[in-house]
């Protein structure tokens, strides 16, 4: 978040001294891409923090027509294009992270965590009208007992698996099955980090889950109910190449195990890559200013492979950007042909 980011210069000086050798390792330098497009800004003011997750449908028919969905998280959800116009908008409240996932016959279903209650967390859930840009609402079911941050899904046959990741750390891995009127929501297995968690992402064919605790660094953990609960710290934040808070997190699998795991390393305003299946360290880049502006102190992200057109033809990258003055907050777009250009030039 927004303010923690700020806090991180003066928890550095009153660190203990082993903590403050660590961080001062250098950073490790950040290759540089710019934007090819933006989104319209979120309806909050320009100082207000409220623009956070994306996500992104990727149309296999006609590319350039695909969408992405946006939490807005003092209000609603967006729904854009890829030139970045608002197609439609759901005032769903403080819904904070979204993702979506195609369930076959049952439609493409959108998760978004809904907050409003901070005692607590709701999942809301969504079918996304792919010809008519908008979501139809589908009902809620339980995220768990605390304050929604995080969510992410991964699909099990017909039933749609959620994680609810709670602030406190405590992430609820929800079975979701669609029948009759509503959606029918059960907690299944709990998770537990220590400290103040949020982004997340499921590797459906490891049936890995990845979750980001912003101090410490990303979380393995088995993704199947049944699994154990024990989680493995597959990269701490060093301040070399993940820097504390880490945020989002998106994945972009290549072949039977590989690609990539990304994640917003949101204190030096940059994005680390890792590379699958084993979080080695693949090299950094940042969104710096050109035909559109810069990013800075980025939440969500996400990552899509495929051909969405001219501009994004090896696949689209979505950021949110902390920082969009003298507008409010939006959400930046960048060819990952770009990024892997500008990581292995």
């Amino acid at each position: 978040m927004r303010a923690k980011t700020a806090l991180w210069s003066l928890a550095m000086l009153i660190a203990t001294p082993g903590q403050a050798q660590r961080a001062a390792a250098p950073v490790t330098a950040a290759s540089e891409v710019t934007a090819r497009g933006e989104t319209v800004p979120v309806g909050a003011g320009v100082d207000a923090d409220a623009a956070d997750d994306p996500a992104i449908w990727r149309n296999a028919r006609h590319p350039a027509q695909s969408l992405i969905v946006a939490t807005d998280k003092k209000a609603g959800l967006y729904v854009y294009d890829l030139t970045g116009k608002v197609r439609s908008f759901v005032p769903a409240g403080r819904v904070n992270n979204v993702d979506l996932i195609d369930m076959g016959s049952q439609g493409i279903l959108v998760v978004a965590s809904d907050r409003n209650n901070e005692t607590s967390a709701l999942l809301q859930l969504y079918r996304l009208n792919t010809s008519e840009a908008r979501l139809e609402p589908l009902g809620a079911v339980t995220g768990g007992a605390g304050e929604a941050y995080g969510v992410c899904l991964m699909r099990d046959g017909r039933v749609l698996h959620a994680f609810s990741v709670l602030k406190d750390g405590t992430i609820e891995q929800v079975a979701i099955t669609l029948g009759g009127s509503s959606p029918l929501g059960k907690i299944v297995r709990t998770l537990k980090l220590t400290t103040q968690t949020e982004g997340c992402v499921v590797d459906g064919r490891s049936r890995t889950l990845y979750v980001g605790e912003e101090d410490r660094g990303i979380w393995a953990f088995e993704a199947g109910a049944n699994a154990s609960t024990e989680g493995r710290l597959v990269a701490p934040v060093d301040n070399t190449h993940l820097v504390a808070d880490v945020e989002g997190l998106a994945l972009l699998p290549a072949e039977r195990r590989g690609g990539f795991l990304i994640a917003s390393s949101q204190g030096d305003n940059a994005y680390a890559l890792f590379s699958l299946p084993g979080m080695t360290p693949a090299g950094r880049f940042r969104i710096v200013a050109g035909p559109f502006g810069a990013t800075q102190e980025t939440d969500g992200i996400a990552v899509a492979a495929g051909f969405f057109g001219a501009d994004y033809p090896d696949g689209l990258f979505v950021a949110q950007d902390g920082d969009n003055s003298p507008a409010a907050q939006n959400f930046k777009l960048v060819s990952w042909r770009d990024v892997m250009r500008a990581l292995r030039p």
